[in-house]
């Protein structure tokens, strides 16, 4: 069964494919995705890669967590579940009255 990974941090320049040439030291590389702002088409400086086997996640996130990538050092981890529970965070929430 395959897992994803999340990479934080990344410099802007970052695209897929650094992305998979990266982890693909490491095992086989299923997907590499870097997650662009759909306003500008600019990187948000996270991704996701996807492995195929719980060996090849650990010993990616073991070798690359902290270190540099385009002068930034990177944040991986395994990725968590997306919940959509999407009124957890800020924003407008209708109480008109509060100031």
């Amino acid at each position: 069964m395959s897992k994803k990974i999340f990479v934080g941090n990344l410099s802007f320049e970052v695209t897929d494919f650094d992305l998979e040439d990266l982890f693909k030291q490491h095992g086989e590389v299923l997907s590499a995705k870097v997650i662009l702002d759909r306003d500008s088409g600019r990187s948000r400086g996270f991704g996701f890669i996807e492995m195929s086997s719980d060996g090849s996640v650990q010993s990616a996130i073991d070798a690359l967590n902290g270190t540099e990538v385009k002068g930034r050092a990177v944040n991986v981890s395994i990725a968590k579940e997306r919940t959509d529970d999407r009124n957890s965070g800020g924003g407008f929430r209708g109480n008109r009255n509060r100031y």
